[in-house]
């Protein structure tokens, strides 16, 4: 049962290094060179990468939460092309071992050992839908029916398909967990299945409200998906003991925002943002957000998309500019967020005041809660009945008449920090805030990218299936092209 890792094809195979925690023993295995796969293992190796797909620096410099204060290339908006084919090789082949482990009537009994059977697949459906919607947000169109298969000629669906796909998936996925053996392998949840199903639906919600441009009236398609995972019985994150996060446990398997500054100083928190939280009546997210380089406050944020000769004298001459974190927050064992209370609860918020749901009324209600629960989430203590009703937070319109996006998105933008995968799609879909091309941009047109292009090793291997799917791209292959829920 050898196999190779295809991404969607037999002809190339990614050498990724893996992170595995400690506790699981030696579990540092290639599954393509074993006839039986550890499906504990595998999920572990996904679940310790997945808080890299959280974590982007180049979307997270997209829409502007970073800065970089040497080498600015990347937010002066160069060339940004690159090939999702690695992940393919890496988190999703390993989760379609587990499905097919977990499948296969020669290897589902050894493989329940690790839990039961259904629920390892409900979980490794999930992960995928998760891992597929970074990608298809990045990319656009991408091998979906046809990946993972071995096939060279793999087609690239739309991105119309895929989204439709991965809703049903996560719908699915829900109703297939079953009762039986803990899962093994799980260090996000512990097996919880509760938790997971709460994540599912919040997905759901998720990439329902991310297709509001393309359906945006309250009887279409992502209105009604987003009413119906909101009122599956199984719920959705209300409070951040359902956060999907990682707990770092340190040494090999540590915070990302720790190894940012583990010997290097290549990014700062920018002065977009910054300048947002100050304008939110000083919001007390800043303490959290950025400090100095000695974890004193500042909300001297990095000037955004400057080149180096500008950003690095700049950098000399104000030694107190913000990092990324206050230093107590990017410790090697400071927790990872990936979908929390905050995001889901104001998600519902503006699902309400679109008329989508039922929860017009609770509009209010939904939307300080979605700010509670993202203050909490870091440690600080409840928002001040001053900070809810001042000029730039306070709702200023009545409920369910779609008149309070503002408000609405731009707490979504800073609830989203420092994920920049979710704040660069939510700016896309909200144009909130307004957000200023990099002043020294090196791109023509010099835009904010809407989109990743596709790397050469994309256009060599799966020629025919890129090259449609660049036939179908309004702008062809290049950084300013919307992908198609990025709607016009």
């Amino acid at each position: 049962m050898k196999k190779i890792f295809y991404i969607t094809i037999t002809l190339v195979m990614f050498v990724t290094g893996c992170n595995w925690m400690e506790d699981f023993g030696d579990t540092n295995m290639n599954p393509a060179a074993t006839n039986k796969p550890i499906t504990s293992a595998l999920l572990t190796n996904v679940l310790s990468g997945v808080g890299g797909y959280a974590n982007i620096n180049l979307t997270a410099l997209y829409c502007q939460f970073f800065s970089e204060t040497q080498y600015p290339d990347a937010s002066c908006y160069s060339l940004n092309m690159a090939s999702p084919m690695g992940t393919y090789s890496g988190n999703l082949y390993d989760l379609e071992n587990i499905i097919i482990t977990n499948t296969d009537e020669t290897t589902k009994d050894a493989a329940a050992l690790n839990g039961a059977n259904e629920n390892q697949i409900a979980i490794a459906r999930i992960l995928k839908a998760y891992i597929y919607w970074t990608l298809t947000d990045r990319w656009g169109d991408l091998p979906y029916t046809d990946a993972l298969k071995g096939d060279p000629n793999v087609t690239y669906d739309t991105q119309e398909v895929i989204y439709k796909a991965l809703i049903t998936e996560l719908t699915e996925a829900v109703a297939q967990f079953t009762t039986g053996a803990p899962i093994v392998g799980d260090i996000a949840y512990n097996g919880d299945i509760a938790k997971w199903k709460k994540l599912a639906n919040s997905l759901r919600m998720l990439m329902a409200l991310r297709l509001s441009k393309q359906y945006p009236g309250a009887t279409e398609y992502a209105a009604t998906e987003f009413k119906a995972a909101l009122a599956n019985a199984a719920g959705s994150i209300e409070n951040n003991a359902d956060n999907f996060n990682l707990n770092y446990p340190g040494g090999n398997f540590r915070n990302p925002y720790y190894n940012m500054y583990d010997g290097r100083k290549d990014f700062g928190e920018s002065a977009t943002m910054t300048t947002l939280l100050t304008n939110l009546n000083n919001d007390p997210r800043q303490s959290v957000f950025g400090a100095t380089v000695l974890g004193e406050p500042s909300s001297l944020g990095v000037p955004y998309g400057r080149a180096r000769a500008f950003i690095d004298p700049w950098c000399q001459a104000n030694p107190s500019y913000t990092y990324v974190f206050h230093p107590n927050f990017r410790q090697q064992t400071s927790p990872g967020y990936i979908v929390t209370a905050s995001r889901v609860l104001l998600a519902r918020a503006e699902a309400a005041d679109r008329g989508w749901t039922s929860e017009t009324a609770n509009t209010l209600n939904l939307y300080k809660a979605g700010i509670t629960a993202s203050f909490t989430q870091w440690g600080l203590p409840a928002p001040t009945d001053a900070y809810f009703s001042s000029a730039n937070v306070t709702l200023p319109a009545a409920f369910g008449t779609n008149a309070n996006l503002q408000q609405i998105a731009t707490q979504q933008y800073v609830a989203y920090y420092p994920d920049g995968l979710q704040g660069w799609a939510n700016w896309r879909r909200t144009g909130i805030p307004a957000l200023t091309p990099a002043p020294d941009a090196t791109n023509s047109p010099k835009v904010i990218p809407r989109r990743y292009q596709y790397g050469t090793a994309d256009y060599s291997l799966t020629k025919a299936g890129v090259e449609a799917a660049v036939a179908r791209l309004s702008g062809g292959d290049k950084m300013d092209t919307r992908v198609w829920w990025d709607k016009q």
